[in-house]
C-alpha cells in the first residue's frame, strides 16, 4: 500500500458509510472507498491489507473544525 496524492477531496465527496464528508480515499484493485475520518478508522482492519493506495486528509479536520474537545 502507498500513500498518493490526489486531487483534494472536496466538501462534495461523501462518506460511503454515513454520507458525512470525505477524508480518506481508498483505492482498491476494482474501485474506490471514501470514507469520513470516523469510517476510515473504524475500516481500516478491513481495508488496509486491500488498498492499492490511500489518500488520508484527516489533518484537515483539526484545521476546519478546530481542536477535538475530550
Amino acid at each position: 500500500m502507498t500513500t498518493t496524492t490526489l486531487a483534494p477531496l472536496t466538501a462534495a465527496d461523501r462518506c460511503d458509510r454515513c454520507g458525512a464528508q470525505a477524508y480518506v480515499r481508498v483505492l482498491l484493485p476494482t474501485g474506490e472507498l471514501l470514507f469520513c475520518g470516523h469510517h476510515a478508522r473504524q475500516h481500516a482492519s478491513a481495508w488496509a491489507d486491500v488498498a492499492v493506495s490511500v489518500q488520508d486528509e484527516t489533518d484537515r479536520l483539526q484545521e476546519e473544525h478546530g481542536p477535538v474537545l475530550r
